[in-house]
């Protein structure tokens, strides 16, 4: 009961638009487009700034099920005083990171589906 709270809570935020800063993001990111093991919220302090604070969450399954995240992510929100907030409307891409899990400008060896894939689109490029 409280996880479809949470969610009603964080789709209501999401559906009210841009109402000012800070402006929280949420993205997904997954080893498929289908598979979602992290979620990374962003704090956007004020217009041309970058994220900051970042908090993320894994999982080994699928993070949109994971028992507290819904909860835990509006907390993150509340602290940071987000006025508003938009998120991703699917994976985006490895939840790996260039440059710290692997090297940066290659593929990610753990996540073969995102090589040569675009992330916005999900349309192979390469």
């Amino acid at each position: 009961m409280m996880k479809n709270r949470s969610a009603k809570t964080l789709e209501k935020k999401l559906k009210s638009g841009f109402k000012g800063y800070p402006l929280a993001t949420i993205a997904l990111y997954g080893p498929t487009d289908k598979l979602a093991t992290k979620l990374v919220v962003g704090i956007i302090p004020r217009k041309d700034a970058e994220p900051e604070p970042l908090k993320k969450w894994t999982s080994e399954g699928d993070i949109r099920q994971k028992q507290g995240v819904a909860e835990e992510s509006l907390q993150f929100l509340k602290e940071n005083n987000a006025v508003s907030v938009a998120m991703t409307d699917r994976i985006i891409g490895c939840p790996h990171e260039s440059g710290v899990d692997y090297p940066e400008g290659q593929s990610c060896p753990q996540c073969p589906f995102w090589a040569g894939r675009n992330r916005w689109t999900g349309d192979v490029e390469h």
